[in-house]
């Protein structure tokens, strides 16, 4: 066996080489995931929201309730 077969590991910035990469990975990770939460959840729940603000009807729902026997100081 020859010396010269055996390359000398690399122990020099190993540990900020490492750090980089992962670094860098977890970030694309978590900005996947923010990304996939805000058009999967988020957008789906405001347009929800907003269609049930636009067609709710306050006055009859009231009646409704009323005449199911909901409220007792209502008449």
């Amino acid at each position: 066996m020859s010396s010269s077969a055996l390359t000398k590991p690399e122990m020099c910035g190993l540990l900020a080489k490492h750090l980089q990469f992962h670094l860098f990975g977890a970030m694309l990770v978590s900005l996947g995931v923010v990304a996939s939460c805000k058009f999967g959840l988020a957008e789906k729940r405001k347009k929800a929201y907003a269609d049930f603000c636009r067609n709710y009807d306050s006055r009859k729902d009231f009646e409704e309730m009323k005449k199911a026997g909901i409220f007792q100081s209502a008449k």
